[in-house]
């Protein structure tokens, strides 16, 4: 018999969170596992390939997390929890942690699983969420960490290592890139196809540390004039986000050469086209931006927190420069700009490490035995409970 569960996210828009989910939930074995979708806000550019899989997706909106109408909408999740006969409840990132953890619990026989993804973006300013964080993880028979630095942040907080699961992100190996003579995404974009070019790919949001690219790309710049530098992504959270970062970049007059490109579908062709990709993360857990950079044989340069130097190795795939620092930032991409061997040997290497390390395949396989492990353990206690 297949196990009923339950897989519980915010929402379906473009970020590293929703496309794990997404291909968590492609790639789980129907056959042993069979699948319900539940979300706070039915809605974003992901919907569309859940709906394909025509699995079942309910939606619980709520206007506030901490709300009385919050605690009904839970209420009707733990019903239709116990109506559906769910065995068990996966929840991603904060906001399904906090709903979906405590309804499944108190829907009775149920195994729950709460994901962390970041190492406390929000822990500085806010630390109800923190507090409320914590009391979610504990409350779940397992949390699932994408990092070990993630798993350390939480056991920082007072959550059990033993709780605590660490299971990578996992991407799929694109074909090799061959040798381009036409460069469709270059000409869209008004790009000179000899120019270097140089990508960030993230969500705009402060986290993401881009007002520090931005100083970076002023200095390198005076290396390499026909440089461009393209900010892949938009923000879902803060509409005023992205025109403030336009605002900065003619404030610091490189405007000319920063290309805003809002959400692109096609980023793995884009990457294509790229010679250097650039995460200037303040905080991260596991990138899904790097490990697709470096699946497409890029070099990179990353900032040395969270998760990024699980994935990037020092001198070997890439280039690890503290946070906050555009002068180190700036410095090591034109290292790498300036030596095309060094950036054939950084891509090369990095392209084994994804394949190595962090494969979808890898990732679905540890999770399936994770899912069976907890339903098996909940199954002993419970026949121990009857025996007693």
């Amino acid at each position: 018999m297949r196990v009923k569960m339950l897989k519980f996210i915010t929402l379906f828009a473009v970020g590293g969170t929703e496309r794990q989910f997404l291909y968590l939930t492609k790639e789980l074995d129907r056959s042993r596992f069979d699948i319900r979708v539940g979300c706070l806000a039915r809605k974003g550019d992901f919907l569309r390939d859940i709906e394909a899989m025509n699995l079942p997706i309910s939606e619980y909106s709520i206007s506030s997390l901490f709300s009385y109408g919050s605690l009904r909408r839970q209420w009707t999740l733990a019903q239709d929890i116990r109506r559906d006969g769910i065995q068990l409840v996966h929840a991603y990132g904060f906001y399904p942690n906090l709903f979906s953890i405590p309804a499944a619990r108190f829907a009775g026989n149920c195994v729950t699983v709460a994901s962390v993804r970041d190492t406390g973006a929000f822990s500085n300013r806010k630390k109800i969420k923190t507090v409320t964080q914590k009391m979610a993880c504990q409350l779940a028979d397992c949390v699932i960490a994408n990092s070990g630095a993630v798993r350390d942040w939480l056991v920082s907080l007072g959550v059990g290592r033993d709780h605590i699961r660490v299971i990578p992100n996992g991407m799929v190996l694109p074909p090799r890139a061959v040798s381009r003579r036409d460069f469709p995404i270059r000409r869209q974009l008004g790009i000179d196809p000899s120019a270097p070019l140089i990508a960030v790919v993230c969500r705009l949001n402060e986290g993401k540390g881009l007002e520090y690219f931005l100083e970076a790309t002023v200095i390198a710049r005076k290396q390499f004039p026909a440089a461009r530098f393209l900010i892949v992504g938009d923000s879902i959270v803060d509409a005023t986000y992205r025109p403030a970062l336009e605002r900065k970049a003619r404030s610091f007059n490189v405007e000319n050469c920063v290309i805003f490109t809002g959400h692109r579908s096609d980023v793995p062709k884009l990457l294509e086209e790229v010679n250097l990709s650039v995460l200037p993360s303040l905080s991260e857990g596991l990138s899904n931006s790097l490990l697709e950079a470096m699946a497409a044989g890029l070099p990179v340069v990353a900032t040395n927190v969270g998760g990024n130097p699980e994935i990037v190795q020092d001198g070997i795939t890439g280039i690890l420069v503290p946070a906050r620092d555009p002068a180190a930032l700036s410095a090591a991409m034109i290292r790498i700009l300036q030596s095309p061997s060094l950036a054939r040997q950084f891509g090369e290497a990095g392209r084994a490490r994804v394949a190595a390390h962090f494969s979808l395949e890898s990732t679905v396989r540890q999770t399936e035995d994770l899912y069976l492990n907890l339903l098996d353990d909940r199954a002993w206690r419970h026949a121990r409970e009857v025996r007693a």
